[in-house]
């Protein structure tokens, strides 16, 4: 659960700098947003949590 929490604070933040700095509109961040919403309701949702864990968890093998 703390992965899922730390991992839209992360795209929180992303947003957030690109849109002050690289010039992302408001209302593109919202439709993006949006889409997530409707990603996280379709039949691909499961793929994309697999997905997620799975780079996750390689990050957290990575010995730095």
């Amino acid at each position: 659960m703390a992965l899922n929490i730390s991992a839209a604070v992360l795209m929180l933040v992303i947003v957030v700098v690109l849109i002050r700095r690289s010039g992302l509109k408001t209302m593109h961040a919202v439709i993006c947003g949006l889409l997530g919403f409707y990603l996280a309701s379709s039949s691909i949702a499961p793929s994309i949590q697999e997905v997620t864990t799975n780079l996750a968890g390689m990050l957290n093998g990575l010995k730095l």
